[in-house]
């Protein structure tokens, strides 16, 4: 078996958590590949080393003086160092760290080096081969990540090397410029070295024993998920209940290869096992998961007759399409359709767009509802369960919140719920509590 393991900020913020780290990989010989992401805070109140380095880069650019701040990332790294009582010379790493600044360095660059370094003490200490991120992942003269060269690229790279320390987060263009994935892509970077070298298993470690039922700052101490399914996944995550990075769910997913997040610092917590398919859950749940955001608009249209006037839907999304507005949800009746927005896409423009939906397809009545919160209850139980959709909605109702909205995808996998957002939170609480 092998398995590449990923850990992030929190499980890499100090030397404790770098012998915690290298505990978990040194007792399974099949935790070959090992991607590393930046320290990030050791407290509440610290500062993580990827928000320094860009907070350097940017000083520098003004042309403040960095050098205070490079002098703090330096003291973090010489900490971890003298505490693991390691031999790298990081002198000379940041000799050209300075260099770069004093050129004018790209923010890319500057922001890569939290993981750069981090793999390099990482390696020494754990005596696996570091290998530079820069050197097997790969992105187009245009900045563009192509997920499929990228993994050929990376596994004509790695060849047989087994042992190995891969930075995560940053990688290269054709002419060797540094250039990085969004925030938390050392995800992206795990899933990529897991399809190249055919793993078992990526497991991702972070500071989290895998995902809960719900957000725990709302629901007292919710139930762990133990197994979800990437669609149930991409369910939960459209609704910002994630942690991972939403483009690293695709590489390990396309190579059918499980995602196991674990918590480094709970290693003998199972975590949760994102799948390709999973039946029903054995011990009876019905739903996987609940989550919901805030900040939404629904435009209501009604029009007698709607549905046999070819065409209407279609100039409704072109009137949206002209503002350049993507739509979150489509629900419809015979006569209405309602179109639920994300309310930052349209501030400002609310009037401008009313009125041009009605030059489009002249309805009877039209009208902008503000203030929605969407809640997804997600199961691949709920096919299979008659009575879950009036469950839900008796746990709303008996919260006395009214169901501004109602959408169920066509696979059953999820009833989509709009109340107002005054009511999120509660109404979240009454559904969790309706099933567990």
């Amino acid at each position: 078996m092998v398995k590449v393991v990923k850990f992030g900020g929190s499980s890499l913020a100090d030397a404790g958590q770098f012998r915690k780290v290298a505990q978990i990989v040194k007792e399974d010989p099949s935790r070959a590949y090992v991607v590393p992401s930046a320290p990030g805070k050791r407290c509440k109140t610290d500062t993580k080393v990827t928000d320094l380095l860009i907070q350097c880069h940017n000083t520098a650019h003004f042309g403040d003086d960095w050098r205070p701040i490079l002098g703090r990332i330096k003291e973090r790294y010489e900490e971890i160092r003298h505490d693991l009582g390691l031999n790298a010379r990081l002198e000379d790493e940041f000799t050209v760290i300075e260099e770069h600044l004093r050129k004018g360095c790209s923010l890319d660059y500057m922001a890569s080096r939290g993981e750069y370094l981090n793999g390099i003490l990482l390696a020494e200490y754990l005596g696996y081969e570091f290998v530079d991120a820069a050197e097997v992942v790969l992105f187009g003269e245009d900045g563009k990540y192509d997920a499929a060269d990228a993994v050929r690229k990376m596994r004509e790279r790695l060849g047989d090397r087994k042992r190995v320390v891969i930075p995560g987060f940053y990688g290269a263009k054709p002419d060797g410029s540094i250039k990085t994935f969004s925030r938390g892509g050392s995800d992206i970077t795990g899933a990529i070295v897991a399809q190249a070298v055919n793993a078992d298993l990526y497991e991702n470690w972070t500071d989290v024993s895998g995902f809960l039922m719900c957000d725990p700052n709302i629901v007292e101490d919710p139930r762990p998920i133990r197994v979800i399914t990437y669609r149930e996944l991409r369910e939960l995550s459209y609704m910002g209940a994630s942690v991972l990075h939403s483009e690293s769910i695709f590489p390990v997913k396309d190579a059918g290869i499980p995602i196991n997040i674990r918590n480094t610092n709970e290693p003998e917590a199972p975590g949760t096992m994102i799948v390709a398919h999973a039946p029903a859950d054995p011990e009876g749940d019905i739903i996987t998961g609940i989550a919901g955001r805030k900040g939404f608009v629904v435009i209501r249209i009604e029009k007698d007759m709607m549905n046999q006037e070819v065409g209407f839907g279609l100039k409704v999304l072109k009137v949206l399409k002209d503002f350049n507005i993507s739509f979150e949800h489509l629900p419809s009746g015979i006569d209405t359709m309602c179109v639920v927005l994300n309310s930052k896409e349209v501030a400002g423009r609310e009037n401008d767009l009313l009125s041009a939906l009605t030059q489009a397809v002249c309805p009877d009545y039209i009208v902008m509802d503000r203030g929605l919160a969407l809640i997804a209850v997600v199961g691949r139980g709920m096919r299979s369960q008659t009575g879950t959709a009036s469950r839900v909605f008796s746990a709303v109702a008996e919260g006395g919140v009214n169901i501004s909205m109602i959408d169920q995808g066509s696979s059953e996998l999820n009833i989509i719920l709009g109340i107002r957002e005054e009511d999120f939170e509660k109404t979240i609480r009454n559904i969790y509590h309706a099933f567990y």
